[in-house]
């Protein structure tokens, strides 16, 4: 029997913040701290419900609402700092060191922790990260990119034709996976939480969902093993970001999805669990 959301539901109070996770895998000593993306309606469960289980076959699997998403705290952006809250998060339950798994904003937040605190990862896989501005050919120039648009008229209108659109934009399959069931949930999440849709949208011109940059310049110190995934069809966040990074950490590899969009995980769940639990346990 599949595990569902109610059965892998937990919360822990931080230091600062209330925070809602799904955890799985309590036998296994290898530990992973799964990330998700900034899209209106992201949680734990939305972005990894198709992979908690494979990955908690042979590792401790957290699934995190991060502040400001999902069940979590809401906050607002000049308190909106991702690592300090994996931080204070992994204090509070008494992890030590953890492979970070982050897609989009949760790959940002993965590859600034692994600068800033590189004593408590042990591996990093990001799925479409965005390294910060860098020069690309693919990519939006200065501009947001076509998904990074729909992205935020969905906070604006999170309606499920709104969310039809979001699913549609991150996706490369959208048939398969911009279905009403879908988009409704995604719709009902995100308007559960009022509070998230105006924090963010209002901190938009202080840098939200990312306010703090990882610092490039440190990109080269990062140590760990790391394993770069991203879509060659990614409308929010073109593969040259991936290839950016993977010129500049030493320690990495970069694997491309075909017919794949901004959501790797999703779209190629089988696929990406298999990639993921062989990559940590390898190395």
């Amino acid at each position: 029997m599949a595990l569902t959301a109610d059965d892998l539901r937990r919360t822990v109070q931080t230091k600062d913040w209330k925070i809602t996770y799904y955890e799985a895998g309590a036998e296994h000593d290898t530990t992973v701290l799964l990330l998700h993306g900034s899209g209106p309606g992201a949680t734990g469960w939305s972005n990894f419900s198709g992979n908690i289980e494979a990955l908690a076959q042979s590792m401790h699997v957290y699934a995190v609402d991060m502040p400001g998403w999902g069940d979590s705290d809401a906050v607002t952006t000049d308190r909106l700092d991702h690592v300090e809250a994996a931080l204070q998060f992994m204090d509070a339950l008494g992890i030590e060191k953890a492979a970070f798994v982050g897609n989009s904003m949760g790959g940002q937040t993965s590859l600034r922790f692994a600068t800033e605190h590189p004593d408590r990862i042990t591996h990093l896989v990001t799925m479409g990260a965005p390294p910060g501005r860098v020069p690309t050919l693919f990519g939006a120039g200065d501009g947001p990119s076509e998904g990074l648009k729909v992205l935020v008229e969905a906070y604006i209108d999170p309606s499920p034709e709104g969310m039809r659109r979001l699913v549609e934009v991150m996706t490369y399959d959208k048939a398969r996976f911009a279905t009403p069931e879908l988009t409704r949930a995604r719709s009902e999440a995100a308007l559960a939480r009022p509070d998230h849709l105006r924090n963010y949208l209002e901190g938009r011109p202080q840098g939200s969902p990312v306010p703090v940059w990882v610092d490039q310049a440190k990109l080269p110190q990062i140590a760990v093993p790391t394993l770069l995934i991203h879509g060659r069809d990614d409308r929010v966040l073109s593969y040259e970001n991936t290839l950016y990074l993977l010129s500049r950490i030493p320690n990495s590899t970069a694997v491309l999805f075909n017919r794949c969009g901004h959501w790797a995980m999703i779209e190629h769940a089988e696929r990406f669990n298999r990639l993921v639990t062989d990559f940590i346990a390898a190395e």
